[in-house]
């Protein structure tokens, strides 16, 4: 089936597929290195395991992809035809006969393709990779992922016991230099301190762990002036677990709403006034990221050309800021429109119209313009600088000329 597409197709479609996989690859670490840093600091702080910061990061990539995918899309059509440009490759095929609609058609193939990828993403794959994520972080926080015990610090448990461990080994499972006081309703305390332990779980009562000691002394206060003193080899302390709290339903949250649940808050009556509200607004949120996708190669090629005789990259430059331009006044009209302050018609389909005249127009004047550039004062202002940049770095100050040597007179 390959065999029977146009080899021009093959050839555009092998620009186009390389550098769209590496800007994507390129874009999602860079979005997943920086969120790896700050989730070590987080699991480090709250005291938990190293493989949770996997676990959280892998919820992720969902999110991160439905981002990193009309990014790479728009630059490797941009790359590809920028290639094309600068090797006078395009002039020839246009020479031929060859419209940009036609050239564009591989693209478009490509874009069809991630658009059902990211209308999947977004509506579905997105939002249960998300609920996932934020409930990690909830038994993080609360305990429920081994945290809640802190190494070096005082933690209390069931108010009545506070432990403090000097070190953790073995992931945990081997405890060094224990501290535990104990109270109970009479009044009466424990102090108990041991050289090491571990936590063993009980098969009986889940809600309780066993804490064994090894080698260790307890001090037992009974009121009077002289404490009780225990020696022991191996002592079990019981310990109840603190109740923690269930973490909430999936969908308390808008962006938690898979596309059914959406639509049936969204245009329900029964539904309250600010949750249809929410749910509207993220719908059209997310539905119009995805319709922007379709005008990706349109604006790819409209700043991949440079200008005659010129190999500016100023293109690659503008398309960045556009589209992450767009993208944050669409967020910005998602919050407005979510708080009832303004239609989602006007503060998401109004952008979409203006940015979509906006790229139509800048492909009009380089596919239909003879010598029509889409940036052109940008291009020639960019060029201007350039050479001013050029000359300040390239400037050599004159060179002092030492005096020519004097001969002596004659004698």
């Amino acid at each position: 089936m390959f065999k029977l597409v146009p080899s021009i197709d093959r050839y555009i479609l092998r620009l186009t597929v390389v550098p769209m996989l590496g800007v994507f690859a390129l874009a999602a670490s860079l979005l997943m290195l920086d969120k790896m840093l700050r989730l070590f600091d987080f699991v480090a702080v709250e005291g938990g395991p190293v493989a949770v910061v996997f676990k959280m990061l892998g919820a992720l990539i969902p999110e991160y992809a439905s981002l990193a995918i009309p990014l790479g899309l728009l630059l490797g059509v941009l790359l590809a035809f920028r290639k094309l440009a600068v090797t006078s490759e395009l002039d020839s095929m246009r020479a031929l006969g060859l419209s940009y609609n036609r050239l564009l058609r591989m693209p478009y193939l490509i874009t069809l393709a991630l658009m059902a990828v990211n209308v999947a993403l977004v509506f579905y794959i997105q939002p249960v990779s998300r609920y996932y994520y934020e409930q990690m972080e909830y038994e993080l926080r609360s305990g429920a992922l081994g945290a809640s015990i802190k190494v070096g610090e005082f933690t209390t448990l069931a108010d009545r016991m506070a432990l403090r461990i000097e070190q953790s080994e073995d992931e945990g499972r081997r405890l060094i230099g224990i501290f535990a006081r104990v109270s109970n309703a009479k009044g009466q305390a424990l102090s108990i301190s041991a050289r090491e332990g571990a936590f063993l779980a009980t098969r009986d009562n889940p809600d309780t762990i066993i804490l064994r000691l090894t080698e260790g002394t307890i001090i037992q206060e009974t009121g009077s002036k002289t404490p009780r003193v225990l020696s022991f080899s191996r002592h079990d302390l019981p310990i109840d677990l603190p109740a923690i709290e269930k973490f909430r339903a999936r969908g308390d949250a808008t962006r938690e709403y898979i596309l059914p649940e959406l639509l049936s808050i969204g245009w329900s009556d029964k539904s309250a006034p600010r949750e249809r509200d929410a749910s509207v607004a993220s719908f059209n949120f997310r539905l119009v990221e995805i319709v922007m996708m379709a005008l990706m190669p349109l604006l790819a090629v409209a700043l991949a050309i440079p200008p005659k005789r010129s190999t500016s990259a100023l293109g690659v430059f503008v398309s960045i800021v556009m589209v992450v331009a767009y993208h944050k006044v669409n967020q910005y009209g998602e919050d407005v429109a979510a708080l009832g302050r303004l239609d989602p018609i006007l503060a998401l389909w109004v952008p979409f119209v203006i940015f979509a005249a906006l790229i139509v127009w800048m492909y009009y004047r380089v596919a239909y313009v003879p010598g029509g550039q889409a940036i052109g004062a940008l291009e020639t202002a960019f060029a201007k600088l350039s050479k001013q940049v050029v000359k300040l770095f390239t400037r050599r100050r004159p060179r002092s000329h030492p005096a020519a040597p004097q001969l002596a007179p004659a004698q």
